[in-house]
């Protein structure tokens, strides 16, 4: 391993491929060595993670900023260390060990490449990597998770008749450049186990004929995508057929995803919300929601299936990217949708090359966020379906889950980090005097007892819900400006001047001083009541608005 492929090691950060390990320890202020078989143990915790995953490289005498402290144990010690993924695993578990000198100082780099077996500790755990941690793995899912690793194996399988004119070793050099690493085509396909070698002679893996091939589709007649934009909200056939758009993305993969966003993007429309006194504009999808579901679907697909690509159907009011192939076990969808930390890879060889170039974050980290960027649109969640027993389906609603007015609304509540049960609950309850029963938050968040009450007692326990009095099973909203003044927003400012001088406003005050017509007046007004600063006093002519009176 090279000076440079080490200084850029360093300046990875840790996570789903790399974990840094150190051989010392600190107490009461001074470095001490560790001991050589506890350090012989997280190797082989690390290492056997990684081989039940994707594979990856531990970097050992390396701090968590990325220090070199060096491996400093005499020869004995050393081989505990170096033994550890055979002396530690079940099966021994092969892995590559470069030792290098940096610096001055001596350094280990283990490197351990997907393998089709499941590795347990000698200890009796089994540890699957999870993003930049090392968890723990039920033995009840070890059977699910050797059959889906079986299944893996196809993206790994050797085309025998490929050779070096089917790959594009312009693509690969410019994805070597993007990476930080240097070296001809075939160094870089070798550091990411694309090519294997028979006798000398280069044989090249499915998966580097997918990404870096000059003809994908000669290895694979569907690997790329099609998009179809419809006219409604239903497809249509016959006479009534209402594609407007149909385009078929066809790339090697490092190129496919990009090109897929140039393809999709122009056909996103941008939409308009007043949001005080202000035009702004919001695409009708955020764009890492849409973005993810694409990648997803280009890294987990099962390549297996050669009669059926990806397909991202565009309606007026949704998008649907829909994958072949089921989530790989023992991923189910029902634990995608309980937003359950697990992982297992399909394409792990895809994987790794896509997220070296950005286009996939932490491992689990993906569909959390996609439901989050939807909700804090205002959006309805993603829909994540099976469809027909083959096609894994992410839906992306266009429509608004709440009105602009809503969310204004529910701005008072930021920072609490409510889910969106809670939220929808809080704009029941505004629109139903403030409160609901259990029984409420049961029907409209279609959730059971167990749930309900548990995101109940959260809300009390962030202070934005009362507790029911004795015998009533009734919770009221507890609003923040109850607890603490709020102040006016500041581009009302002149309206706080007049309420201050005369003591109350009018809907004719706020129309005069900000030169605004009556409707937006009332808009305000009523903007400010739910902040909390004003509250409405009288009716009809006699209608004041006066500065809101704290609760105590």
């Amino acid at each position: 391993m090279s000076i440079i492929d080490i200084k850029r090691l360093l300046k990875q950060s840790e996570g789903q491929f790399l974990e840094r390990k150190t051989c010392y320890e600190y107490r009461d202020g001074k470095r001490r060595l560790r001991k050589a078989k506890d350090v012989a143990r997280n190797v082989a915790e690390t290492l056997s993670a990684f081989a039940n995953a994707d594979g990856g490289t531990l970097l050992l005498g390396v701090e968590d900023n990325g220090a070199v402290s060096g491996v400093d144990f005499p020869e004995d010690k050393l081989k505990v260390i170096q033994n550890a993924p055979k002396n530690l695993i079940k099966p021994s578990l092969r892995a590559e060990i470069n030792k290098v000198d940096f610096e001055g100082k001596r350094l280990f780099i283990f490197t351990v490449n997907w393998m089709p077996d499941v590795y347990q500790l000698t200890d009796g755990r089994y540890l699957l990597r999870i993003g930049d941690s090392n968890v723990p793995f039920p033995a009840s899912q070890i059977e699910q998770l050797k059959l889906g690793k079986r299944k893996a194996a196809f993206e790994s399988r050797i085309e025998p008749t490929a050779t070096w004119n089917d790959i594009s070793k312009s693509l690969v050099l410019d994805f070597g450049k993007r990476v930080g690493i240097k070296g001809d085509a075939e160094t870089i396909l070798s550091q990411y186990r694309l090519i294997e070698y028979n006798n000398g002679t280069p044989r090249f893996k499915l998966a580097a004929l997918l990404l870096f091939g000059k003809d994908p589709l000669k290895w694979h007649p569907r690997c790329g995508i099609d998009f179809i934009k419809y006219e409604g909200v239903e497809r249509e056939t016959g006479r009534k057929l209402n594609i407007v758009k149909r385009e078929r993305i066809e790339f090697p993969l490092v190129k496919l995803i990009e090109e897929a966003y140039k393809t999709i993007s122009v056909h996103i429309k941008e939409r308009q919300y007043l949001h005080d006194l202000f035009f702004i504009e919001k695409l009708e999808y955020p764009a890492f929601a849409w973005q993810e579901a694409i990648v997803n679907a280009v890294a987990h697909r099962d390549y297996s299936i050669n009669g059926l690509s990806i397909e991202v159907w565009m309606f007026d009011d949704r998008m649907e990217v829909r994958s072949p192939g089921l989530p790989p076990e023992p991923v189910t969808l029902e634990k995608i949708l309980k937003r359950e930390k697990i992982h297992a890879s399909r394409n792990p060889l895809i994987v790794r090359v896509l997220t070296d170039l950005g286009y996939m974050r932490e491992t689990g980290e993906g569909i959390p966020r996609m439901f989050d960027e939807m909700e804090k649109n205002g959006l309805y969640p993603p829909k994540l379906e099976i469809i027909a027993d083959s096609l894994f389906s992410v839906t992306l609603n266009n429509q608004p889950m709440y009105s602009a007015e809503d969310m204004r609304w529910l701005e008072q509540f930021a920072g609490l980090n409510l889910n969106p049960d809670q939220k929808r609950m809080l704009l029941f309850a505004r629109s139903h005097g403030g409160s609901f029963t259990s029984k409420n938050w049961r029907k409209v968040c279609g959730v059971d007892i167990y749930t309900a009450s548990k995101d109940i007692k959260d809300m009390i326990r962030k202070g934005c819900l009362i507790h029911p009095q004795k015998g009533s099973r009734v919770y009221h909203i507890s609003y923040p400006f109850e607890r603490e003044e709020r102040k006016f927003p500041e581009e009302y400012g002149a309206i706080e001047e007049t309420l201050n001088k005369q003591g109350y406003i009018t809907n004719q005050d706020i129309r005069e001083i900000l030169k605004v017509p009556r409707f937006q007046a009332v808009r305000i007004a009523k903007q400010l009541i739910e902040l909390g600063v004003l509250e409405l006093v009288g009716k009809g002519r006699g209608a004041k608005y006066i500065r809101k009176q704290l609760q105590k």
